[in-house]
């Protein structure tokens, strides 16, 4: 048993929610109507608090959501950045081995706008080669 002291609080309620009261508190894994109306009592402070607050979650919840997507947030990052060294170093490549003068160029950046924007950004390689008429497979051996 804890050692911690415990107020009295008398409390009066409809026999409507005694009923409730008697329902819940064993389903809940309370060992007594005491602990279950103490935790009801904390779950709606927190829930007025978020009110206060206008936010959805209790703070704890939020902190903990808070610091994993930070996490993910600086991993998508990290991800990304990497991402980027390589494709500069592909378009680098390519840019040494092919000349493309600036009106092919601009050309070629809005087709690939309009593509990027009608795929939502999904675009494969395959796809694109299709698209073009440079692959004679069957379209069964392409699995999108």
């Amino acid at each position: 048993m804890s050692n911690e002291t415990k107020e009295r609080f008398p409390l009066r309620m409809k026999p409507e929610t005694s009923r409730r009261l008697e329902q819940w508190y064993a389903a809940d894994n309370c060992r007594s109507k005491n602990e279950f109306v103490e935790k009801a009592i904390n779950f709606y402070v927190d829930y007025l608090e978020t009110q206060d607050n206008q936010s959805l979650l209790p703070t704890a919840l939020q902190a903990a959501l808070d610091g994993r997507l930070g996490r993910l947030e600086d991993h998508i990052a990290r991800r990304e950045f990497t991402r980027e060294v390589e494709l500069d170093l592909l378009i680098g490549i390519i840019a040494d081995a092919v000349e493309v003068d600036r009106d092919e160029l601009k050309r070629r950046r809005a087709a690939s706008v309009r593509n990027v924007r009608a795929t939502n950004g999904l675009i494969s390689l395959e796809k694109r080669a299709r698209s073009a008429g440079e692959l004679d497979w069957d379209d069964d051996e392409w699995q999108d």
